[in-house]
């Protein structure tokens, strides 16, 4: 996959309809929004594409409305907020079928500098199927297509793919290209030694990822509950702990190509079990440390220990790229939270590029307060996973070459 992009600096969009897909899926309370990041960093993209005197058009998804209007998904409050951050009006376009009379009216009353933000993509039902169609309306809005959709780039709907290729121009905004540059380059092109870590729960999700990873890096560091399925693989007593028992094979055929490719990998010496899962997840719960292979029968691992945390924080001190996947075991609990921040303390010490993959390592960095010592904190979840992967993303692919 070409990951060299035309982005919104490489064109002029003075007096020309631009349409910028953003991701403005932000939870709501009541119709409140209570984490407005993602639309503080799609702001950059926003005021350049004002700058420049192009009209801009936004559109993006919000939950999933399934292909109905549903009025509590609606994006009429992000345009609100937008409004106030942006300092200027975002005229917000209110038609269930997106592109109806009212975006119509509004995109043909547009000066230059103008901002209007279209109605929850997925209000329409071919959205997420890429339907001709409503790609064909959204492309008829506009002159220019910018995306700057990170977190739905591994999907190929209307929004992001099919209007893409219904226009000459089509390229990426700041927060894409920073995802590309980071991302991107760092499995294609990193500076050794390239240290991975990878945790969460389940191997399953994850069994792409070891596999291209092992081929790109130097070192591999598991952790989460996916350790304990390759921690019974080299046949450890594990107790109680999270095993998907499917993938013991898999993950013995991983530790075979790490020796034959002559890479390190590193798994757990100690755990830290209790004798269940805390419920409510951020309950008090007594817990005690364990060797590795030697789990009591009726407790489950549910962190990485001490010694283990010490070991994966002087792994990552010497490496120069490091890329983070999967929080070491139940970080929403205090008890339960130490490995993962021994290894975010660790990442915000380095000198090395660090990588934070999205979804809960995001969450977790943030959280715990790391967030503005890391390189990069990818946006997407998915997307970031299937660009460790090596997949071609669609939403990057159907931008224009440089």
């Amino acid at each position: 996959m070409s990951l060299n992009k035309k982005s919104v600096d490489d064109i002029n969009v003075k007096g020309k309809r631009v349409l910028c897909r953003c991701d403005f899926n932000v939870p709501l309370k009541e119709g409140k929004i209570t984490d407005e990041n993602r639309l503080v960093a799609a702001l950059p993209t926003i005021k350049k594409l004002i700058a420049d005197g192009g009209k801009v058009i936004l559109c993006s998804h919000l939950g999933k409305p399934k292909g109905e209007p549903k009025p509590e998904l609606s994006l009429a409050p992000v345009a609100a907020r937008l409004s106030e951050l942006l300092g200027q009006e975002v005229k917000f376009a209110a038609d269930p079928e997106v592109v109806g009379s009212n975006a119509k009216a509004a995109v043909e009353a547009m000066k230059d500098g103008d901002v209007i933000l279209l109605e929850n993509t997925r209000y329409r039902a071919e959205e997420t199927k890429n339907g001709e169609a409503f790609s064909k309306e959204l492309a008829s809005l506009c002159d220019v297509f910018v995306n700057d959709a990170f977190g739905t780039a591994h999907r190929a709907h209307c929004s992001n793919v099919g209007v893409a290729q219904l226009v000459d121009t089509a390229v990426v905004g700041y927060l894409m290209q920073k995802e590309i540059d980071f991302l991107g380059n760092a499995v294609e092109n990193p500076v050794r030694p390239f240290v991975a870590i990878l945790g969460g729960a389940k191997v399953a999700d994850k069994l792409n990822v070891i596999s291209n990873l092992l081929e790109k890096c130097d070192t591999l560091i598991i952790g989460g509950g996916m350790a304990f399925t390759f921690l019974k693989a080299k046949g450890y007593e594990i107790g109680a702990s999270l095993v998907d028992d499917e993938k013991v094979e898999y993950c013995k055929e991983m530790m075979e190509k790490a020796e034959k490719l002559g890479k390190k990998l590193l798994l757990p010496e100690d755990a830290v079990v209790a004798k269940s899962f805390p419920s409510p997840i951020d309950a008090e719960i007594e817990v005690e440390v364990y060797a590795a292979d030697a789990i009591p029968a009726d407790m489950m691992g549910l962190d990485i220990g001490p010694k283990t945390a010490e070991a994966y924080a002087d792994a990552v001190k010497s490496a120069k790229t490091v890329v983070w996947n999967g929080p070491m075991g139940v970080f929403e609990n205090p008890v339960l939270a130490k490995g993962t921040i021994a290894v975010a303390k660790a990442l915000a010490e380095t000198d090395a590029t660090t990588i934070i993959g999205g979804g809960d390592s995001a969450a977790a960095v943030n959280q715990l307060g790391f967030g503005d010592k890391m390189s990069h904190i990818s946006t997407g979840g998915g997307a970031s996973l299937e660009f460790l992967e090596g997949k071609e993303l669609p939403g990057v692919a159907a931008a224009n070459d440089k």
